[in-house]
């Protein structure tokens, strides 16, 4: 398995940016698709976005479509989500995470992950 360590996180207010890394530890980083999930007090952990090893194909959840964008540099194993017009229920803890078995019609599935990190917390005012 691979270690994922998240930072990034804070308090925003709505309409503002934050910028989530995810580094990885390993070196087959770069081989893997790499997800981002988030879970808010009360609610199931949810998709918000994936990249695939090149960083040729992303996915998003709906929610967060043109306002987030996932990116990866695998020369510094790290994978990011730049967040942008964030809202309140944007709030929750994000994870980020490895695909274990790329396949584009699961790719939203949390079962399809196999490491994560511990999580950061990303908390936006109103």
């Amino acid at each position: 398995q691979v270690q994922l360590v998240e930072s990034g996180g804070g308090l925003v207010q709505a309409g503002g940016s934050l910028r989530l890394s995810c580094v990885a530890s390993g070196r087959t980083f770069s081989v893997y698709t790499m997800g981002w999930f988030r879970q808010a007090p009360g609610k199931e952990r949810e998709f918000v976005a994936a990249i695939t090893w090149t960083g040729g194909v992303t996915y998003y959840a709906d929610s967060v479509k043109g306002r987030f964008t996932i990116s990866r540099d695998n020369a510094k194993n790290t994978v990011y989500l730049q967040m942008n017009s964030l809202k309140p229920e944007d709030t929750a803890v994000y994870y980020c995470a490895r695909n274990i078995r790329f396949r584009p019609s699961t790719v939203r599935a949390g079962s399809e992950y196999d490491s994560w990190g511990q999580g950061t917390q990303v908390t936006v005012s109103s």
